[in-house]
């Protein structure tokens, strides 16, 4: 399996809620988990949403 580092994808962002930290607007979740491993555990395939962040101007 491929890891996904959601911190770099645009549609990641923290929460900032203790027990579920970890959200994903692609996919419309939070979790305490980072979302490409929910995506995993829950279909059996790799995020297919993951878009790179563009640089901050």
């Amino acid at each position: 399996m491929k890891r996904i580092n959601c911190r770099r994808c645009k549609f990641y962002y923290v929460t900032w809620e203790k027990k579920q930290p970890h959200g994903c607007r692609a996919y419309g979740f939070k979790s305490a988990q980072i979302p490409s491993i929910v995506v995993f555990q829950s279909s059996g395939t790799e995020c297919s949403l993951f878009e790179l962040k563009t640089p901050a101007k």
